[in-house]
């Protein structure tokens, strides 16, 4: 068995949010939400209002089946570890192909931003909160 540091641990739950979306497997996304009250989340999507737990994995899921080709990239990741909490953020590209299935078209996008993650450990690592949020270029 492999033991994995805090730190690759943390990098392990933002990838398989994000991996969700290449895979569209799904189920995983409900595995890495913190499911409680003090759960939150911005997006860079809207609707732009603080979204608890139950609205975040409903519009991840949606974002993730309405884009074909889904693809990331992390770059220049900083973790910051406070005990039991524990901050990440990150440049974040996305590419795809957001497809509208009552008209049969798709548009290629391309999503440049920046990401900040808080988790928790309880007992394993779990988003408490993120906000993602474009840059325009």
């Amino acid at each position: 068995m492999v033991i994995l540091t805090d730190t690759e641990e943390i990098i392990k739950v933002i990838e398989t949010l994000f991996q969700a979306g290449v895979t569209k497997e799904l189920s995983v996304l409900k595995d890495i939400h913190l499911n409680d009250p003090k759960f939150s989340s911005f997006s860079d999507l809207p609707p732009y209002d603080l979204k608890d737990y139950q609205n975040t994995i409903e519009l991840e899921e949606l974002r993730f089946i309405s884009i074909s080709d889904y693809s990331y990239e992390i770059k220049n990741p900083k973790i910051s570890l406070f005990g039991d909490t524990a901050v990440i953020a990150f440049e974040l590209i996305q590419k795809g192909m957001l497809v509208d299935n009552k008209a049969f078209t798709g548009e290629h996008m391309v999503i440049t931003g920046r990401a900040t993650f808080v988790l928790v450990k309880q007992p394993t690592w779990k988003i408490a909160h993120f906000h993602l949020s474009k840059i325009d270029t």
